[in-house]
């Protein structure tokens, strides 16, 4: 049962991880844009180290309390949640340090949001908290960055406008990145080390990270459309040659989720994939090749203790990202093609001029939070472990164009 609502709560943010390399962004991200009066907090381990990112952050984070809080002592987390109406965490491994604070908030019917890319976790969440946030409330939003709301938000919006449009159901629907420039940050790195250690582990999990509906409610009343592609897979699409994208094995079982838990509106026969496109030149089909092998080349290598040793040491550490001119030249364009069930054509463009993992994620994370704290009115109505489209949903695409975002949705023949 729930211990308590979120009606009256201490705190409209409660910002965990503030310290860490993507806090620090969202903090910054929340000090320009919160609206003037929202109830924001700091929390993490270190008390020094909270004040100093409070005070760097400077004026509009004055007045921000400090929380001491540890990720694995559950008491801990549970004041969090307590004092909250939304906790946004940026502390991962999530698989490691994440799942008592998604029990404190399912207990209490506090809303919660992270950047967890981790399938295992996921699930995990789904198994034990799921019931508990329905009964309680809370809305649970998983994957509110790179991983996945450009992916999540953009098939909504291609959904909304055939809805719309009287267009019939989506089927074949393929996402397609056009540009991309960013970096790599050491907890993303992290992340997937501890989950490939918990496949190694206990092999029996490669079975649910290789199920295209891992992610679902209902597995039993899936399609299985067989819409899963070979990572080594080069391909035409039109006339553009793509290789599959290194985020679809996450990004498309998020997707897939929310088309089950809106009771598959978008379509029965909803088949989704993600690819990277890299133009119609003979050289793109290298390049396409080259990505699809270097991809299976670094995930067998983090799978091997020799070179996963070596690997170690050239690949960012936790806790640090590239640099801020890497960030400032940032970008990313992803098209979202589709065919309905009436035959019309959509494609939806969703980008921005900002580093997808970081720039782009700390801005997402932090409207999100902002989201679910302050446009309740406007939310689904919807509790449990929930995907960005299914727990925020249009509300967050109007707070992301609204800072620069393009998310647009257009009929084509």
């Amino acid at each position: 049962m729930p211990e308590t609502t979120s009606g009256d709560r201490e705190f409209d943010v409660v910002l965990f991880g503030a310290t860490g390399y993507v806090g620090r962004l969202v903090a910054e991200h929340l000090a320009e844009h919160a609206p003037e009066g929202t109830r924001i907090a700091l929390a993490g381990r270190s008390a020094a180290r909270l004040g100093a990112l409070r005070a760097e952050v400077g004026t509009p984070a004055a007045g921000w309390p400090l929380l001491v809080a540890d990720a694995q002592q559950a008491e801990s987390v549970a004041r969090l949640a307590r004092a909250a109406r939304v906790v946004a965490t940026t502390v991962g491994p999530y698989a490691r340090y994440g799942l008592p604070l998604v029990e404190a908030c399912a207990r209490t019917g506090t809303d919660y949001v992270d950047l967890t890319g981790e399938l295992l976790f996921v699930r995990t969440t789904i198994d034990r908290c799921h019931a508990t946030a329905v009964a309680s409330g809370a809305r649970l939003v998983h994957s509110c960055g790179f991983d996945s709301v450009p992916s999540d938000l953009g098939v909504l919006v291609t959904y909304d406008r055939a809805h719309r449009d009287a267009a019939g159901q989506l089927e074949d629907t393929t996402l397609v990145v056009t540009d991309v420039k960013g970096g790599v940050s050491g907890g993303t790195i992290d992340s997937l080390r501890t989950q490939l250690a918990a496949v190694r582990a206990d092999p029996r999990l490669r079975h649910l990270l290789d199920d295209p509906y891992a992610l679902s409610p209902d597995r039993s009343h899936e399609p299985d459309l067989g819409d899963e592609t070979d990572r080594t897979a080069v391909e035409r699409i039109g006339n553009e040659w793509a290789a599959p994208f290194v985020m679809a094995p996450y990004n498309t079982r998020v997707v897939r989720r929310s088309n089950a838990l809106r009771t598959w509106a978008y379509g029965r026969r909803f088949c989704y994939r993600e690819v990277m496109s890299f133009g119609s030149r003979p050289s793109g089909a290298v390049m396409a090749a080259g990505t699809a092998a270097a991809t299976v080349a670094f995930l067998a290598a983090m799978n091997v203790a020799p070179t996963r040793a070596l690997l170690d040491r050239v690949l960012p550490a936790p806790g640090h990202g590239p640099a801020a001119d890497t960030r400032r030249t940032g970008r990313f364009r992803m098209e979202i093609r589709t065919r309905t069930s009436t035959d019309a054509g959509y494609r939806t463009v969703v980008a921005a001029h900002r580093d997808p993992g970081y720039g782009a994620t700390s801005v997402m994370l932090g409207e999100s939070a902002l989201c679910l704290a302050l446009d309740r009115d406007r939310l689904p109505e919807s509790a449990g472990v929930l995907t960005p489209a299914t727990g925020i949903g249009l509300p967050l695409v109007d707070r992301l164009r609204g800072t620069g975002f393009e998310l647009s949705a257009h009929f084509v023949t």
